[in-house]
């Protein structure tokens, strides 16, 4: 061991972050992978440059390595630079939040409580304009004395 700080691998804290999901998108991932897999694209995007490089100058090992990426992505096991997998399909904004999924359905039903409270009112407004035209029905119908 050496002489100073210890690693996140050391301090327990590499475990965390292997387990964890990537805010790369496994969707993108895979189609870098399928159009430029033999130069690496795919590595690049998820911060994997090392092994990029090599994968762009040995042309994605002859083609293997490029079928066996292509397959580990698919299969969501393709893992990025901080060991964290790649296996959220949307391209959409994450920030450790609810999933965007969630928070999709949030908005929805708020919209939906929305357009319930613009349908009461229109059925209150509906209902008083009914109560006038009944009011001038039964004036005009009373006889004139």
């Amino acid at each position: 061991m050496t002489a100073g700080p210890p690693s996140r691998y050391e301090s327990g804290e590499g475990a965390a972050v292997a387990t964890g999901i990537s805010p790369r998108s496994r969707g993108v991932a895979l189609g870098l992978a399928v159009v430029g897999g033999v130069f690496g694209l795919h590595r690049f995007y998820v911060g994997r440059v090392h092994s990029g490089v090599w994968m762009c100058l040995t042309l994605g090992g002859l083609g293997i390595w490029y079928l066996y990426d292509v397959v580990v992505i698919a299969a969501g096991e393709f893992h990025d630079a901080d060991g964290r997998r790649v296996a959220r399909w949307d391209v959409a904004e994450w920030s450790g939040g609810p999933a965007p999924s969630e928070r999709r359905v949030g908005d929805l039903e708020g919209r939906m409580q929305a357009l319930e409270s613009q349908l009461s009112e229109l059925a209150e407004r509906l209902d008083f304009a009914e109560r006038l035209l009944a009011q001038a029905r039964e004036r005009s119908a009373l006889p004139k004395g």
